[in-house]
């Protein structure tokens, strides 16, 4: 399978309302750009599947957490996090986090809230889902790590994780990659109807604001699980090992509570923690992101996702789209690790 890349650099139209409306619940028309070949990273080709573990956890409190994280490559090198989305976890990167260590980079790849080894350090800690939330555990780690300031890459929840960093924090994000573009979102946002397509691929979103969804993904979780892996990458033929490595994570203990409020929470449905409310205030108003930015997007991606359109002028510095062929689809990381790796590396020096 083909990891061809098309590059396009603002080329794109759209207003910040369409911005905020597509990054909430996702725009269903197909992502078109103007096509030629990216350079190849130098070094060896990356083989997607090639490697099967990212070696030992490392366990860290940070924040509210104990993270579950792994980590490779020099500790002086330029940082990289790596963040990965929902239901999906750490063995995203299993292919890009030895590349990254190679070309010299430190790279920190954690279980966010809900995933893995991560814990919440408080028996009563509230199981929030709400993406600032998310975010302020990585500038937490980030702390505990000692890290002053990393490139952020990520996908679904860990792209959006990535966006708010970026927005809210930029002093500590030197670049980031985000598939799928510009993901902050708001519950006000989210009221909005879509057309009755659109609104059929978030299915399971209307499935979770239920107690019958919240019983059926306790219960069914990794065939959940497989299924919106399946749906959202339809050319991705992964094998049960594959998915069951990853299936692990989704057994940890506020794993469902933490999915269901993310997703209640984006309808309005479920309250945010009042010590978030500042957070959420600034991420309302739909802030432009001023780091150097790549943004991606596999040309099979099933999952629901904005058109580069949408969102290319929420990227106010450096930045490029990169539409990445071949028919990879929303865990584009694993997918296509040659275009991801390709995407840090030119994003840390743009």
């Amino acid at each position: 399978m083909s990891d061809s890349i098309s590059h396009s650099r603002r080329n794109f139209l759209g207003a910040a309302a369409a911005a905020t409306f597509a990054a909430s619940f996702g725009a269903t028309s197909p992502v078109s750009a103007a096509a030629h070949k990216g350079a190849k990273t130098a070094g060896v080709a990356i083989r997607r599947g090639a490697h099967t573990s990212l070696g030992p956890l490392k366990q860290i409190d940070a924040g509210l957490l104990n993270v579950g994280y792994v980590e490779a490559g020099p500790a002086d090198g330029p940082v990289v996090i790596l963040l990965h989305g929902w239901p999906y976890d750490i063995h995203s990167y299993v292919d890009v986090m030895p590349a990254l260590a190679a070309k010299g980079y430190r790279v920190v790849v954690p279980h966010l809230r809900g995933y893995g080894t991560t814990r919440f350090l408080a028996a009563d800690a509230v199981r929030n889902g709400q993406p600032s939330a998310m975010a302020q555990d990585i500038v937490a780690l980030m702390d505990a790590l000692k890290i002053e300031k990393a490139t952020l890459a990520g996908y679904d929840w860990g792209a959006r994780t990535a966006n708010i960093v970026a927005a809210l924090w930029p002093e500590r994000c030197k670049a980031m990659v985000s598939v799928s573009g510009y993901l902050i979102g708001n519950p006000e946002a989210g009221k909005m109807p879509l057309p009755p397509k659109a609104e059929l691929q978030w299915w399971y979103q209307f499935y979770f604001a239920t107690e019958r969804g919240r019983a059926g993904y306790e219960k069914y979780r990794h065939d959940f699980a497989k299924l919106i892996w399946q749906l959202a990458s339809p050319q991705w033929t992964f094998d049960d090992a594959t998915f069951d490595r990853s299936a692990k994570a989704l057994e940890n203990p506020d794993h469902v509570a933490i999915t269901i409020h993310n997703y209640r929470w984006r309808l309005g449905l479920a309250e945010g923690e009042a010590k978030y409310d500042a957070l959420e205030k600034r991420l309302a108003a739909s802030p432009v992101i001023a780091v150097p930015t790549i943004t991606m997007e596999g040309d099979a991606n099933g999952a629901p996702h904005p058109e580069p359109a949408a969102y290319a002028k929420k990227f106010s510095g450096r930045y490029q789209h990169r539409l990445i062929t071949g028919g990879i689809g929303h865990n584009l990381p694993q997918e296509a690790p040659q275009a991801f790796v390709e995407a840090v590396v030119d994003a840390d020096h743009l």
